[in-house]
């Protein structure tokens, strides 16, 4: 009885250390104890986040969110530019510790974590206002004369490839966006969140939403995280329901429109 007493304990002892062990590790120690909050964000996807090259600042929905995950943790945040082609590989190298939020995908699952979604996005397509008869529902865009730009790493970038094998395709690479190359006549059409594209009509008046039956790809958003860091997951994960109970997160989605 005692040896079995004395093999139960050493187990228990182990689990605690590596309990301790694994806590030690953490990126959530990292940024208390460095004192910095370490976030990578694009700039180039409002109302989520916007960078202001004048001043190298940083506003939208994303950027409040992480403000305040920073405010909770006493810490200072620094936000690090990064691209869409680029993001997961900022969590992987530890460039940052989290990211603004992100289409959950499967192969950005292969390399990264995911905290809990808290909002969701559904795509749509748009054209300008002279070119917007020529459109009736998908369909009317996978047609061999329709060009259709996108950019390059994003979740967009795929379901142009999908959806429109027929038509010619243009992807641009960050900060450009297939939006820009619409509006300057380059291309035909684009594809975006409807919360993007919301903000885009309002504005540029010359673009148009396209008419189909039903917005595609819905999909939850949620913010990045090393995949095998699970004491920094569970701390984000417990932030964010504090905070959704709270109603921060739908007073933020309110201010930016979402």
């Amino acid at each position: 009885m005692m040896k079995l007493i004395k093999i139960y304990m050493v187990a228990i002892l182990t689990l605690v250390m590596a309990s301790s062990s694994v806590a030690a590790d953490s990126v959530l120690n990292q940024i208390l104890s460095s004192g910095v909050l370490k976030a990578g964000t694009t700039g180039d996807f409002y109302p989520f986040s916007k960078r202001d090259t004048a001043t190298n600042s940083y506003e939208g929905y994303d950027i409040d969110i992480l403000n305040e995950l920073a405010k909770d943790l006493d810490v200072e945040i620094e936000f690090v530019a990064t691209d869409w082609k680029t993001l997961v590989n900022g969590i992987v190298s530890e460039k940052y510790y989290i990211t603004g939020s992100a289409s959950i995908k499967a192969s950005r699952m292969k390399a990264s974590g995911f905290s809990d979604p808290y909002t969701a996005v559904v795509t749509k397509a748009y054209t300008t206002d002279d070119k917007i008869d020529r459109f009736n529902g998908w369909d009317s865009i996978n047609q061999a004369d329709v060009h259709v730009a996108t950019t390059l790493g994003t979740s967009f970038e795929t379901q142009v490839e999908n959806w429109f094998a027929n038509a010619k395709i243009t992807k641009v690479e960050a900060p450009a966006r297939g939006y820009q190359e619409v509006l300057v006549g380059r291309a035909d059409v684009f594809v975006t969140s409807n919360i993007e594209g919301g903000s885009l009509l309002s504005k540029y008046p010359n673009l148009r939403e396209i008419p189909v039956d039903a917005p595609r790809a819905p999909v939850p958003l949620a913010m990045l995280l090393p995949q095998a860091d699970q004491v920094w997951i569970n701390y984000v994960n417990s932030w964010i329901k504090i905070k959704e109970a709270r109603g921060f997160f739908k007073a933020t989605a309110d201010k930016y429109g979402l």
